[in-house]
């Protein structure tokens, strides 16, 4: 299901083409792309902002958290976008980046906008994942964590964090144009391990159907992992304890999904599924992936004694844990 409140992107992309903007400087939010400012110079970071709050806690914009989320498909000034799955995407185009303007603001997927980390907007992938992004002016490329909806201009294909245009070096000349290649799903509270360790392995030159095993969670405290292709784990057999997930149960509501991840967030890795059915979005509540049956077991216990009883543990794909979780 789209978002009801607009993500970020897809708010200034929408003032760009109603033609509300003329020059920007280099420095705000879309550098010479997309424009913060209307042509009498006022800021139109409050108007982009509707629907779209700020954080209001204290200290850092926190990390991750969130829901995954695919979406229906949806129009935007004429074009329509159908949001889905796609293993081995693989587009060159053209990018763009935001910054100042929407630094703290939600994005389309529940998170907030850090102007200072690498994440990116994009029109159809889920949300949240990972994808490679490579300048091919310069060759430069890093790992990106996709967390909002965009960009909705002309042929651009990404929009990137002020931080990653500064690491793929474009970001005064405002756009540039990038290669995009999926990795997978990420996890809903990555706190930045499973990131960093993508782009140390990116960086070492492996390729990126490897980088998959980045995704799985089971590196949380960024260590080096055994990396297995995607084309690997599709054809694997796996064993029981790196599979074990518990299925908690589904929800119409929203709201009555999150409350269930709040009861249970101190026992294990939960998050918060939507999947669209010929009947509506359902919310589905799934713990884990494990390390350890002992340790699957414990938390099924403890999740049913918090009054859920109908959990039950499961035993998933490999691909699945690696692309849902």
């Amino acid at each position: 299901m789209f978002r009801k409140v607009l993500s970020i992107s897809m708010l200034v992309s929408a003032l760009a083409l109603a033609g509300c903007s003329s020059k920007m400087p280099a420095s705000s939010s879309r550098g010479k792309v997309m424009a913060s400012h209307n042509s009498k110079g006022e800021s139109l970071a409050g108007f982009a902002g509707k629907g779209s709050p700020y954080f209001r806690g204290n200290g850092k914009i926190p990390r991750g958290g969130g829901r995954f989320h695919v979406g229906k498909p949806y129009e935007v000034a004429g074009i329509w976008f159908k949001p889905k799955e796609q293993p081995g995407y693989d587009r060159k185009g053209a990018a763009s980046w935001y910054g100042e303007a929407f630094h703290g603001r939600k994005t389309s997927n529940g998170e907030y906008f850090d102007m200072n980390m690498l994440s990116a907007a994009h029109p159809t992938l889920p949300l949240p994942s990972y994808a490679k992004v490579t300048n091919l002016a310069n060759g430069k490329s890093v790992v990106v964590r996709i967390n909002d909806r965009g960009p909705f201009v002309g042929t651009r294909i990404i929009d990137l964090s002020k931080r990653t245009a500064d690491v793929l070096e474009f970001r005064n000349k405002g756009k540039a144009n990038v290669r995009v290649q999926w990795i997978g799903n990420a996890p809903i509270n990555d706190q930045g391990s499973h990131l960093a360790m993508m782009n140390k392995k990116a960086a070492q030159g492996v390729s990126v159907n490897t980088l998959v095993a980045a995704a799985t969670g089971r590196d949380t405290k960024g260590d080096d992992v055994q990396l297995v292709s995607y084309e690997t784990q599709k054809s694997k057999k796996p064993t029981r304890a790196e599979s074990q997930i518990i299925q908690i149960g589904s929800f119409a509501s929203l709201d009555d999904a999150e409350t269930a991840r709040s009861q249970l967030a101190n026992i294990g890795p939960i998050q918060v599924y939507e999947w669209d059915t010929a009947e509506g979005p359902v919310f589905k509540v799934q713990m884990g992936p494990f390390r350890s049956e002992v340790g699957a077991e414990d938390a099924l216990t403890a999740v049913r004694e918090a009054g859920f009883n109908q959990a039950k543990l499961q035993t998933a794909r490999i691909e699945q844990v690696a692309h849902k979780y």
